[in-house]
């Protein structure tokens, strides 16, 4: 009888060791992994430069508290704003700690509660980060909730503008929604709730915990749509693995998170920050996001070509590596079947396979896969 609570809805799977974009199995079975520990391994499983830089770390600091100065965390601040459009950086353990810190931020420095949201949006599971999901399914059975969170149709600009006010902190967003079912924002509507937000003093937090660190082969999502946000928050790829999270945000929200406003035991520790560090500066290359934006270019059309025509395909979509399938049927059997394979995928709600490669992901492995997809979805 396993001592866990049962939280998880295991597969019978147990991983004994993995790189690049192979996992294999206790039993010596290998898998192409474009699940990627859910946006996680972006520069795939045991990196070797983010392995070395780690191992050395492990040898000299693992941990002090945030009461000292670390060295790392000034580096991985510098590379995260110079990339973006912050200004500032708070280090934590995860994007659910990221999106809290986001939350906080933006009702202390308004003095306002009210906040927009959007339908199908994922942003965590702590008690703020839940409420600012637009999931009943994430929300049932634990009681009152954060108040003043309105959730919006996703891509509907009217709803925006009827709602949008003075009274509002803040608008939270993802560029695509991941969970919801890897839906892009439409260019206008993206460009439309930036200037809304700008015109009436309101807060603009873009969540990016998946579709940042070269996910979509830019730095971050945001940026194929010319918009600034107020708030940035990444967790997923920017470890690699380890666990790490934090809050960009721009220069004037300085004063509110002063001493003692907020703070992380564990967040921009030594070891974290090595990780990081290591990550951002191969995936922050030119080339590296160049060629990520050419794979996805050609995945994608190979989708397009090899599942055209497939009954049970409705719609393939997505940004980078970072890709839906929405099938006319619930995705479960589909996605066991392809683990027989030997081709580990995920899901975005029931009826949606979703795809997140290693960016570091071969021309060969996107090949096979999609020859698999199609051999599986032609069942």
């Amino acid at each position: 009888m396993s001592a866990l609570f049962p939280t998880y809805a295991r597969w019978d799977i147990t991983v004994k060791e993995a790189n690049g974009t192979t996992i294999i199995d206790n039993n010596g079975k290998e898998y192409l992994d474009f699940a990627g520990g859910i946006a996680v391994c972006n520069l795939g499983h045991c990196n070797e430069r983010v392995n070395s830089a780690v191992k050395e770390q492990l040898d000299k600091v693992w941990h002090v508290s945030n009461l000292f100065h670390i060295e790392g965390q000034e580096k991985v601040a510098q590379l995260l704003t110079h990339h973006s459009d912050g200004d500032l950086v708070y280090f934590c353990n995860s994007g659910a700690e990221a999106n809290e810190a986001a939350i906080k931020l933006a009702r202390k420095h308004t003095g306002k509660t009210k906040m927009i949201s959007f339908k199908q949006s994922f942003h965590g599971r702590t008690f703020a980060s839940m409420s600012a999901t637009g999931q009943d399914k994430i929300h049932q059975g634990y009681g009152p909730l954060l108040e003043e969170f309105i959730y919006l149709p996703f891509n509907d600009e009217v709803a925006v503008e009827k709602t949008i006010d003075e009274t509002v902190a803040a608008v939270i967003l993802e560029v695509v929604q991941g969970e919801g079912g890897v839906i892009p924002g439409e260019n206008s509507f993206i460009n439309h709730v930036a200037k809304l937000c700008q015109e009436n003093g309101v807060l603009l937090i873009v969540d990016e915990v998946q579709t940042g660190i070269g996910r979509t082969g830019k730095p971050f999502a945001y940026q194929h749509y010319g918009i600034t946000p107020d708030m940035i928050t990444v967790a997923k790829g920017l470890g690699n693995g380890f666990p790490v999270g934090a809050l960009i945000g721009k220069e004037e929200l300085k004063e509110t998170f002063g001493p003692g406003s907020h703070g992380s035991t564990f967040g921009g520790n030594p070891l974290a920050m090595t990780a990081a560090e290591a990550v951002l500066e191969t995936v922050f290359e030119g080339e590296f996001l160049e060629e990520v934006t050419e794979k996805s270019q050609y995945f994608m059309a190979k989708l397009e070509e090899q599942l055209k025509g497939i009954d049970v395909v409705k719609e393939i979509r997505g940004s980078g590596l970072m890709i839906g399938i929405e099938c006319t049927k619930e995705v479960a059997d589909i996605m066991k079947k392809l683990r027989q394979q030997g081709l580990i995928v995920l899901n975005a709600g029931p009826n949606v396979v979703r795809l997140l490669p290693p960016l570091t992901v071969t021309y060969e492995e996107l090949a096979k896969v999609g020859d698999m997809l199609e051999v599986q979805l032609k069942k």
